[in-house]
């Protein structure tokens, strides 16, 4: 009869409503485990790297501020520690983890949107900080690990060679023309276009003298296109690649935090349960 229509029925709600609360659920702790996961692994490579370059020992603490290592360290713990917020949210059904880590998701969403909208707009300013960062990476080649280890990567990634020219060396004391040293008026190996000797060996000798050569008898030895120019030429050449990047973390974002705002109503309306 009709009433047990209607039992069968309500029945049928609670039940499709149980089985959407447990896919949320599921879908939320997975994906925040995940996040959770690299954020810690993030977390150990940035203070790994603090660790192995005694960056904690007191006569380097001073310029700890700069190390690219304590950025490393500083998503990794956002990260895992956001994540881990969603998932414990999820599993035990917290409201107020919930929706704080909703809001968190939001900003970060905003923040990166904003970001992208600020990086197409002001493309000229960003390549002259990009040109002044390289120059002053250049200028400290030989006291600082790091810059040396990230511009000899671009240099040697990219086929170039200084920011605009290879005679942009000249602005570091070592490779300028007028230092007193063997390094004087050359070029870092990895400006070299065959920096390995017999395919093993690094030769650090291969720019020595190169700023002394005309062009035509550079282009022979090392690159001489400016690391600003193959910056622009990568970004350019995968464009595509770097959008499709962009739209798939933010939509990663976007699809978490409509998630969690549906597992929240759920919860609301099924259990009543509040953010005390």
């Amino acid at each position: 009869g009709l009433p047990v229509t209607n039992h069968l029925a309500a029945n049928g709600v609670v039940f499709v409503r149980n089985h959407t609360e447990s896919c949320k659920s599921y879908l939320l702790v997975t994906s925040n485990l995940l996040f959770t996961v690299l954020g810690l692994v993030t977390l150990v490579v940035g203070l790994w790297g603090l660790i192995n370059k005694e960056s904690f020992a007191q006569e380097k603490i001073n310029g700890i501020g700069t190390d690219p290592m304590l950025l490393f360290t500083f998503l990794g713990f956002i990260l895992a520690l956001l994540s881990l917020m969603g998932c414990v949210g999820a599993l035990r059904e917290n409201m107020c983890l919930l929706r704080t880590f909703s809001a968190i998701v939001l900003v970060l969403v905003v923040a990166q949107v904003l970001a992208v909208v600020v990086l197409y707009s002001l493309q000229r300013q960003i390549e002259d900080y990009l040109r002044s960062g390289m120059l002053a990476a250049m200028v400290r080649y030989q006291d600082d690990l790091d810059l040396r280890f990230i511009t000899n990567e671009i240099q040697t990634g990219l086929q170039c060679c200084g920011a605009d020219t290879y005679r942009d060396w000249g602005i570091n004391v070592y490779f300028n023309c007028s230092a007193p040293g063997v390094q004087a008026c050359g070029v870092p190996p990895s400006c070299c276009i065959d920096p390995l000797e017999n395919g093993t060996v690094w030769n650090s000798q291969c720019g020595v003298g190169a700023q002394k050569l005309d062009e035509f008898s550079a282009q022979s030895v090392i690159f001489l296109g400016g690391c600003m120019g193959s910056i622009s030429r990568w970004i350019e050449q995968h464009s595509g690649v770097i959008i499709t990047v962009v739209i798939i973390l933010l939509g990663v974002q976007i699809l978490t935090l409509f998630i969690t705002a549906q597992f929240v109503f759920i919860l609301y309306n099924t259990k009543h349960l509040k953010c005390a």
